[in-house]
């Protein structure tokens, strides 16, 4: 394993030279756009690792499918599910052109970031801050690091440029599927995309969800598994923005990818990967990371379909 990772990222290093960082958040322009690194962590714990697997990278649209995890623990699948979709939208991930346009308005899935917004804002919590500990718990625990933090350059420059995100988090509010202060559920929201991770935090949060919720190494049920299974259908219909149908026929496995560069994958009973590669394609996703895990499949033959 080690070695075709390495073989691997190698032949695919090349395009990072293609794809471009994200510049509609100004922070994310700083970073390196050559960087391209993997980690696996297996359902046994073996942890393979190539490439630029130390760069550190915030979460981003990654993050998604964690809270919809704890928003489907706090309040239960029927709840949730009247305030968001389960259907793909077919449009970029900050689109808002079918939120008017779709009755009753509310968001398609939960991996667009209306929808987002919306799980955020249905965290438990006596205050803002209460809720944003929780989340930020549950991401140390599933990534088996207890050290994670927010990138605070990162988080104030998405607080200093997300109107689009706040023109549909007021909109949402006014149709109804947003209860509570806008700025406050915003700035949850932001705060959520700003953790900082590497390779190895979304490999281990992609074996657990690949181990269905299960712990590694202590058998600990972390998440209940039909919880795992509505987050991986998501992840595979809709966690690749509007090239998900392309992805689910190039690698075929569950995945999110976020426009920090991160990639995590959770492949069903063998593995959790994770990759980065902040030079992104059109559609917003890592054109290096989705390179190598095309071949990665392929070697291994890690589609579901």
């Amino acid at each position: 394993m080690q070695l075709l990772l390495t073989e691997l990222l190698e032949k695919n290093r090349k395009w990072t030279h293609f794809g471009k960082v994200a510049a509609y958040i100004p922070e994310l322009m700083n970073a390196n756009s050559n960087a391209l690194g993997i980690t696996v962590v297996d359902i046994e714990g073996n942890v393979y690792k190539a490439g630029d697997y130390e760069e550190k990278f915030t979460m981003q649209s990654v993050s998604k499918p964690i809270t919809l995890m704890l928003a489907l623990m706090d309040r239960g699948a029927e709840f949730v599910f009247e305030r968001v979709g389960m259907e793909p939208s077919g449009d970029a991930f900050n689109s808002m052109r079918k939120l008017e346009t779709i009755n009753p308005s509310k968001p398609l899935n939960p991996m667009i970031n209306a929808g987002a917004i919306a799980v955020t804002s249905l965290i438990q919590g006596d205050s803002y801050e209460e809720k944003f500990q929780r989340i930020l718990e549950l991401f140390r625990k599933l990534s088996c690091n207890p050290n994670l933090k927010i990138n605070e350059s990162v988080y104030l420059s998405e607080k200093r440029t997300g109107d689009r995100n706040r023109s549909m988090a007021y909109f949402l509010r006014d149709v109804g599927i947003l209860e509570g202060d806008v700025e406050s559920i915003l700035d949850l929201y932001f705060k959520q995309c700003s953790i900082e991770v590497d390779c190895e935090d979304i490999a281990r949060i992609g074996a657990l969800l690949a181990n269905q919720g299960v712990m590694l190494g202590t058998g600990e049920q972390v998440v209940p598994k039909e919880i795992t299974q509505i987050a991986k259908t998501f992840m595979v219909t809709c966690g690749m923005y509007d090239a998900s149908g392309e992805f689910a026929i190039n690698v075929g496995v569950p995945a999110k990818s976020g426009v920090g560069g991160g990639i995590m994958c959770a492949v069903p009973n063998r593995m959790g990967i994770g990759v980065v590669g902040p030079a992104l394609d059109a559609k917003g996703n890592s054109m290096g990371g989705l390179k190598i895990l095309q071949d990665i499949s392929k070697e291994l033959s890690l589609s579901m379909f």
